[in-house]
């Protein structure tokens, strides 16, 4: 029985998960990161191979018939010897990656992972944190309406987490725009009050449910703002700044569910990553749609 959880960290982020693992790392391959001990929650971790097993194999089809005798469905993350291990994903059923319908529940089926460590190892697990091929979500997009990509992270927040605002709560969307998450939150029914500086896109805020105002997004007082459902956040700034605003309104009372993206600059703040992930009921995750940032969640309101 192993003795170790296997990790994979967002391309490009390999070292910011390492450093959240810290001693327990025993090796790194690539994106895949083993780690000692049980599986625990890591915020840079796009997926977590919860019950990694080790396999000797004799052969190419005895790695496929023995990963076929675990569960059926199975999606190859390669990290060596790519040759043979494609042609033991040839022998596997095939795994559909088709474009995922926003709206729709994420999938249910059990989706394990697997890699051929070395030339007769196989590392595989059957269950995994992510029901998605190595924890990306692919949607079918919409290239017409939103002013940027930036919807796609509240899409795949909300997949992720079964819950999005219900049609008539309302939303602060602060530092909106140009107001993709806004045009997101307005297109599920909710009420949007939108806060920037800026201009938001004119087709965005002539929505009927769209309230637009030129203003600071850490400008509002909550104490002024009254109640609200949904607070968001997706806005540039320090993510120390951004936790000072969030003390603020939860200190008040006036909002029951928080999704914010914490950006960081040219190195992670890990030590506010920390914070955030302290305050009680949090989640802090690294999104597939994420760049140099991790989404902090916290919901009052279950699904």
């Amino acid at each position: 029985m192993t003795q170790y959880t296997v990790y994979l960290a967002p391309a490009g982020y390999e070292q910011d998960l390492i450093d959240e693992l810290g001693p327990r790392v025993i090796d790194v391959r690539g994106r895949l990161v083993r780690a000692s001990g049980g599986p625990r929650h890591a915020a840079w971790a796009q997926n977590i191979w919860l019950d990694p097993v080790e396999m000797r194999i004799g052969s190419i089809g005895d790695a496929a018939t023995r990963l076929k005798g675990i569960q059926r469905n199975w999606f190859l993350h390669a990290v060596d010897h790519h040759r043979r291990a494609a042609l033991i994903a040839g022998k596997l059923p095939h795994v559909s990656a088709r474009p995922h319908v926003f709206g729709t529940p994420a999938p249910t089926a059990p989706l394990g992972s697997w890699t051929l460590w070395e030339h007769d190892l196989v590392i595989a697990s059957a269950r995994c944190s992510s029901p998605f091929p190595d924890g990306e979500v692919h949607f079918v997009e919409n290239r017409i309406d939103p002013p940027t990509r930036a919807y796609l992270k509240l899409w795949e927040t909300f997949t992720r987490l079964g819950v999005q605002p219900a049609p008539g709560e309302l939303c602060l969307d602060m530092g909106s725009c140009p107001g993709g998450w806004t045009w997101v939150l307005a297109g599920l029914g909710a009420h949007v009050f939108s806060v920037d500086k800026a201009d938001i896109a004119p087709h965005i805020a002539a929505m009927p449910n769209v309230n637009f105002c030129t203003g600071s997004a850490f400008g509002l007082d909550p104490q002024h703002a009254g109640a609200v459902d949904w607070f968001f956040s997706d806005v540039i700034c320090y993510p120390d700044r951004l936790l000072a605003t969030v003390q603020r309104w939860l200190e008040r009372g006036q909002c029951r569910n928080f999704v914010c993206t914490l950006k960081f600059q040219a190195t992670t703040d890990h030590a506010t990553a920390a914070a955030f992930a302290a305050i009680p009921g949090s989640q802090l995750f690294h999104l597939a749609h994420n760049k140099h940032e991790l989404t902090w969640v916290l919901l009052r309101d279950k699904a």
